[in-house]
């Protein structure tokens, strides 16, 4: 038997399986968790202040889904917030990721029709402002 050539073998089969395995990871997608990452890490104080202002209001937001593919959100404050946006974020796909404006509305409830949305694990990201103040709120919700 001679040793050489199943060397030569040995090693043409390491550096198939190495070529291989380098040109898999080249396809692999890695995305961040948003486009912005670096440019919304250095604002970062801001969010820690926008949710230490949710954590001192007594009423928040409160998130149910609902059997037919729609998300209620009850906040009684709804008369008082001046401009805001739900973001219904995916961390497996960012193309999933889906934004609604929230409306000034006198009543306490907001209802959000997702029929067209994939489902699946979805963070709701609340974004609101109001007496002249930033607020946030999230919380994990699935489709």
């Amino acid at each position: 038997m001679n040793w050489g050539k199943w060397i030569v073998v040995a090693f043409l089969f390491f550096a198939t399986f190495i070529g291989g395995l380098v040109t898999v990871c080249m396809r692999q997608s890695v995305n961040l968790e948003s486009k912005e990452y670096y440019k919304e890490d250095l604002a970062y104080q801001q969010q820690l202040d926008r949710k230490s202002n949710t954590n001192a209001l007594e009423d928040k937001p409160q998130f149910a889904m609902e059997a037919n593919k729609k998300l209620r959100v009850t906040f009684d404050l709804f008369d008082a917030v001046e401009q805001g946006e739900l973001v219904l974020f995916s961390p497996s796909n960012p193309g999933n990721d889906v934004k609604f404006q929230l409306g000034n509305d006198t009543t306490s409830e907001q209802v959000f029709d997702l029929t067209d949305m994939r489902g699946g694990h979805y963070k709701a990201r609340m974004t609101w402002s109001m007496g002249g103040k930033e607020f946030y709120i999230e919380e994990t919700i699935f489709i």
